[in-house]
């Protein structure tokens, strides 16, 4: 039986970041039962790098954004990934919304985010023509990045050290014993096994169902998982913006916001739809929702100009609550040598590097 030190489950971006970490010092294997890495979360999303403004102190959100965005921009200098960090516009649209902004300045003072700063009426008419808002505050350490090259990045770095990442690979199971773990993997239909000391569940929207696989892993341990989709609406032509910008939070999300990709293209979203069943299809009954919400802060939209895009799914624990990242090494579930990650949605991407180096430390 072929032997590997570590075994990664899941080519999206955490998965990704780990391996590249982890195979400066020990051989690693990354397998997807996808064609290629990425595919699910990590391509379907703003590709937004986050400052670490809204997440409570003692969270690993907090940390590992905060911790993760410094990574990633310095990572990004010495891999030459394309990345913009053009700053982000946090508004409250009413005096009703003026105590939500001035707790989430708190919250990133708390979080070692010193960086925010006020926007007058004038400042904001300047930067963000046409956007209405009563008050604002200015996040500068807030950009863009290229996901698929930062992905490409952390492919090179594994594959530099002699890891490897194989696709059209699906995880079977997994047998606990005494040295480490036996893996049952399907190879593009072709049965295979190896054997590993770490096993890593980094499945993203998979990861529960990956969990039931291991055996010796008890159900308590294995949160629920709830699928929530949200769409994109990207936006035709001429615009006014050069920064992000963002409405107060909601209850799953960060509302309706307004992003930039590399080329500068306007683009709405993400709504949520909690959903049964993995499906990337577009309602398009959501366009005159867009309107209303973008309206509310930028009366000059042009309906006719909004465009379905995409869609993305990110992996809630719960349908009525926010939540952490969940990273679990054998001092929660008593299996050694295993790391499972669960619930990890934004701002996985900004905190990719640090959720690493945090996996790390555990094993």
């Amino acid at each position: 039986m072929d032997h590997v030190e570590t075994v990664i489950i899941g080519a999206g971006v955490i998965g990704l970041a780990i391996a590249a970490r982890l195979s400066q010092t020990r051989s690693v294997l990354v397998i997807d039962q996808m064609g290629q890495f990425g595919e699910h979360t990590s391509s379907r999303n703003s590709e937004v790098i986050h400052a670490g403004l809204y997440y409570d102190e003692h969270s690993l959100k907090a940390r590992l954004c905060v911790r993760g965005k410094a990574l990633l921009y310095a990572h990004c200098a010495r891999f030459h990934v394309p990345v913009k960090q053009l700053g982000k516009i946090l508004f409250a649209r009413t005096a009703s919304e003026h105590d939500k902004l001035a707790a989430i300045e708190a919250q990133a003072k708390r979080n070692g985010v010193c960086d925010l700063t006020p926007l007058s009426q004038t400042q904001v008419g300047d930067m963000a023509p046409g956007l209405s808002a009563s008050a604002a505050l200015f996040s500068p350490s807030t950009g863009i990045i290229d996901s698929h090259q930062f992905m490409l990045s952390l492919v090179h770095q594994l594959e530099q050290a002699g890891g490897n990442l194989v696709c059209h690979t699906r995880f079977d199971s997994a047998e606990h014993t005494a040295s480490g773990f036996h893996i049952a993997l399907d190879c593009d239909g072709e049965a295979f096994a190896l054997s590993c000391d770490t096993l890593i569940n980094a499945g993203g929207l998979f990861a529960q169902d990956n969990a039931k696989r291991i055996n010796g892993l008890g159900e308590r341990h294995i949160p629920q998982s709830h699928l929530c989709r949200g769409q994109y609406f990207s936006y035709q032509g001429h615009h006014p913006f050069s920064n992000l910008i963002y409405p107060m939070p909601e209850q799953h999300g960060l509302g309706i916001h307004a992003t930039l990709d590399m080329a500068g293209q306007l683009r709405f979203g993400p709504d949520t739809h909690f959903i049964d069943r993995l499906d990337y299809q577009l309602d398009p009954d959501a366009k005159a929702r867009f309107v209303e919400a973008i309206q509310s802060y930028w009366p000059a939209l042009d309906p006719e100009r909004l465009k379905p895009d995409y869609a993305g799914i990110r992996p809630k624990l719960s349908r009525d609550k926010g939540q952490d990242f969940v990273i679990e090494g054998h001092q929660h579930h008593q299996v050694n040598g295993l790391i499972n990650l669960f619930g990890i949605e934004s701002p996985g991407l900004t905190a990719s590097l640090a959720i690493a180096e945090y996996v790390e430390a555990q094993l």
